[in-house]
């Protein structure tokens, strides 16, 4: 019978610890959505349309729970996309989206961001890395005067 009811307490813990996970990788999700939404708006050259995506990311950040994301990690990502909203000039911009592309990197150490394949990115000619949900190279850091220029680097199921 105690090995029974260790079973069913253990299990308990399981799916609680299951459903935290899942709680804590749909709110990065949503982070790694407006990082996404960036991206896209760098790669059409467009810097109203990123300020905009900017500015949604930070709304997200600012709903993540402190408990699954530090709150330093938070505030670093934030304060990068607040740079980037504020910033009217797609060459500001594309320079602090490299700043909050390795520390987007760094969160897919640690969470699921997506269901599908999050794939690395990097384009030697800007010396920095993006992540994207395709595996085409639609390049954020030149646009479309460089739009293939990059290579997969990694990709993190």
């Amino acid at each position: 019978m105690k090995k029974y009811i260790i079973t069913a307490v253990l299990s308990l813990f399981s799916i609680i610890s299951l459903s935290a996970q899942s709680k804590k990788d749909i709110q990065v999700s949503k982070l790694y959505q407006n990082y996404i939404a960036i991206k896209s708006a760098l790669a059409s050259d467009d810097a109203d349309k990123t300020s905009k995506a900017a500015a949604e990311f930070i709304k997200t950040a600012s709903t993540v729970d402190y408990k699954l994301v530090s709150e330093g990690n938070l505030n670093i990502l934030r304060k990068d996309a607040s740079v980037i909203s504020d910033a009217r000039n797609i060459t500001a911009q594309r320079e602090t989206f490299s700043n909050l592309s390795e520390n987007m990197i760094a969160l897919t150490k640690e969470f699921k961001l997506s269901e599908k394949t999050v794939y690395v990115q990097y384009c030697p000619m800007a010396d920095s890395s993006w992540l994207s949900d395709e595996k085409q190279i639609i390049n954020p850091y030149y646009g479309k005067s460089m739009l293939s220029c990059g290579s997969v680097k990694s990709e993190i199921n």
